[in-house]
């Protein structure tokens, strides 16, 4: 049964173009923040993104944690049977596979700061790093440790501040 002709099911709870809210108001879906995306301040570009799901990064904070898995990719909408893939700056859902008892075997956020895989910036120069490397964070964003170790790339350094001011440098 199409409600409109177009050939797709809507359901009963179907919006066009607005999200209702707990309250019942409607919302425009521009003014709402993508989910696991706070704190996040300016515009991302287009890059090649290198960690895959699946991928093992070094965990580049002094959290306790050694490296980092991937499990899954905040804000990524792919195509069928595409694994979702993260660059510098992307928030991951990620597990600890080595480093301190209390963080393995736990789901938590983490964000990349660095990636092997060579990508284009707009001003034209091809860059890369020695590892893949990326930061524990809680939801809103802040780091779990208190410091980066090693240059974190300008893309994430722009997206989260935090991550930015705890870094030694910026690349």
């Amino acid at each position: 049964n199409c409600a409109d002709n177009s050939g797709r099911r809507v359901g009963k709870r179907a919006t066009r173009g607005n999200r209702k809210c707990a309250l019942g108001q409607e919302q425009p879906l521009e003014t709402m923040g993508k989910a696991g995306r706070a704190n996040v301040n300016g515009q991302k570009y287009r890059m090649t993104l290198g960690l895959p799901v699946g991928a093992v990064m070094n965990c580049a904070d002094n959290s306790g944690a050694a490296n980092l898995f991937v499990l899954g990719v905040c804000g990524y909408s792919g195509r069928l049977n595409r694994l979702p893939k993260a660059g510098p700056g992307d928030m991951v859902m990620a597990s600890v596979k080595k480093g301190k008892p209390e963080l393995r075997k736990k789901v938590m956020p983490a964000v990349v700061v660095r990636q092997r895989k060579t990508w284009r910036r707009k001003e034209g120069l091809f860059i890369y790093f020695e590892d893949n490397a990326g930061v524990i964070v809680n939801p809103k964003g802040e780091m779990k440790g208190s410091s980066v170790l090693g240059p974190v790339a300008k893309e994430c350094g722009d997206l989260w501040p935090r991550i930015a001011a705890n870094s030694g440098s910026i690349l």
